[in-house]
C-alpha cells in the first residue's frame, strides 16, 4: 500500500522554492537544469511515497526466490498438506527443501538403503529424514525435531524426537532410530500411512507412504495358511524373497551425503516403535 508522508511537506516546499529560485535567478545550462529537476523529483518520490508492510513481504519474496527452485516436489506436496491441517505454522525463517523415508534391508551383500515411498515388511526398517534451509533469523539456536508415523487407521506407530542446533544454511536431518518392520507384530495391515514432521511443536510437513505385506504374508493369505513361527518365517523370507521393482525417487545431493554420513550423530533422542 502507498501512503503519503504529509510531515515532509514543509521542507519539500522549501526545497522546491530554492531550486526554482536557482533556475530563475541565474542563467544555467540545460544539463544543470535537468540535474536540479531530477534531484527535486527524487526528493518528491522519497519524501511523499512510503511503502507499507508489503515492502517487507516483497523483499522476503526476493530473498526466497532462489530457494523455491531447490524445493523438491515431495517437500512442496508435504508443505501444502500440512498447511491444510490444524497445528501448521509457517516459520518464515525455516524452509523445508526435502522430506522422505529411507528403507533399509539386509541381504547377502550387506545393508542396502534406498529412498522410497513404498515399504514392505520385508524391509528391516524405515527412517524418516528432512532437509531444511535455515535463514539468519532462525539460526544459532536449538530446536526440537519430531517425527511421527501413523498407520492406515490413524494409529501412532512411531515417534522420535531429537534436539538439533540450527545453523544458518542447509541442514539435513536423518532420524537416529528406525521403525522396525520385518518381524514386527505391531505393524499390521497395508495401505496409506503418514509421516508428520514438527519443528518446535509446529507442523511443517505431511508425507504419505504405502506399506505392503511381506512376501510370506502374501503367500499365507493366498493359500489360507496359518501364521508360521517367526523364526521359520524369517528363514523362508530370506530363501524365497523376490525383487519388487518400483519407480526410483530422485536423490538430491544432500540426501546422498546424508546416507554416506548416516552413522550415529550423537544427538539425544526418544523413539518408540510398536512390536
Amino acid at each position: 500500500m502507498i501512503r503519503l508522508k504529509r510531515r515532509n511537506t514543509a521542507w519539500l516546499l522549501a526545497m522546491t522554492l530554492l531550486i526554482g529560485f536557482a533556475l530563475l535567478a541565474a542563467p544555467v545550462s540545460a544539463a544543470v537544469q535537468l540535474s536540479l529537476i531530477g534531484v527535486l523529483a527524487v526528493a518528491v518520490i522519497a519524501s511523499m511515497i512510503e511503502l507499507g508492510p508489503e515492502r517487507a513481504s516483497l523483499l522476503d519474496a526476493l530473498h526466497r526466490a532462489p530457494l523455491q527452485r531447490r524445493i523438491t516436489p515431495q517437500a512442496r506436496e508435504a508443505s501444502e498438506r500440512a498447511a491444510a491441517r490444524a497445528g501448521y505454522f509457517n516459520r518464515n525463517g525455516i524452509v523445508m527443501l526435502d522430506i522422505g523415508l529411507i528403507a533399509m534391508q539386509t541381504g547377502v551383500e550387506g545393508l542396502a538403503m534406498r529412498r522410497t515411498r513404498n515399504v514392505s515388511k520385508d524391509d528391516d526398517g524405515v527412517r524418516p529424514f528432512i532437509t531444511l534451509h535455515v535463514l539468519p533469523e532462525e539460526a544459532e539456536r536449538q530446536a526440537l525435531i519430531r517425527y511421527e508415523i501413523y498407520n492406515h487407521l490413524g494409529e501412532e506407530q512411531y515417534v522420535h524426537e531429537m534436539k538439533t542446533y540450527l545453523r544458518e544454511g542447509e541442514l539435513s536431518l536423518l532420524a537416529d532410530h528406525h521403525l522396525p518392520l520385518a518381524g514386527n507384530r505391531g505393524v499390521d495391515g497395508n495401505g496409506d500411512w503418514d509421516l508428520r514432521v514438527y519443528v518446535d511443536d509446529n507442523l511443517i510437513g505431511m508425507h504419505n507412504l504405502m506399506l505392503s505385506p511381506s512376501v510370506n504374508e502374501r503367500r499365507r493369505r493366498l493359500s489360507g495358511e496359518e501364521e508360521l513361527d517367526p523364526a521359520r518365517s524369517s528363514r523362508r523370507n530370506l530363501a524365497d524373497s523376490i525383487i519388487v521393482e518400483e519407480a526410483e525417487e530422485p536423490q538430491t545431493t544432500q540426501l546422498k551425503d546424508l546416507l554416506q554420513q548416516q552413522s550415529s550423530s550423537g544427538r539425544g533422542g526418544r523413539s518408540r516403535g510398536r512390536r
